[in-house]
């Protein structure tokens, strides 16, 4: 297992967007300032930061009510086999909220909350990063 990205859950994408990129120094990997998605890699090290529009993750775990104010981060580890982890957690008592599923056509993911509510990714990359 990896630490693949801390991401952070925004409201308000494209200025959280510029704080990073601009007075930070961070660099984008895609230049998607609107969103809903984008990492931010630093100069040295192998994880990132991302930012991920918040209403796009309540709608993928089912917990969007009117607006999405809950969740302000998530924790993303990858794995090599999504199917077979899931299996082995869920025997240890973890209860997946979303997934395993088809995110991209580059990944597959599940998601889950540890025992405080901070939302989990699991992710299994399905093509060579490049």
């Amino acid at each position: 297992m990896e630490l693949a990205q801390v991401r952070l859950l925004v409201s308000d994408f494209p200025t959280c967007y510029r704080f990073y990129a601009e007075v930070l120094g961070l660099k984008p990997q895609s230049g998607a300032e609107e969103g809903p998605y984008e990492k931010f890699s630093p100069s040295a090290g192998s994880a990132g930061i991302a930012l991920q529009d918040r209403s796009m993750m309540a709608g993928l775990i089912d917990e969007l009510a009117g607006s999405a104010t809950g969740h302000r981060s998530l924790v993303v580890l990858r794995v090599d086999d999504l199917d077979a982890y899931c299996a082995r957690i869920t025997g240890r008592g973890a209860v997946l909220a979303h997934g395993p599923a088809p995110m991209t056509d580059r990944m597959r993911v599940a998601h889950l909350k540890d025992p405080e509510g901070n939302v989990v990714e699991l992710q299994e990359w399905l093509l060579s990063q490049g």
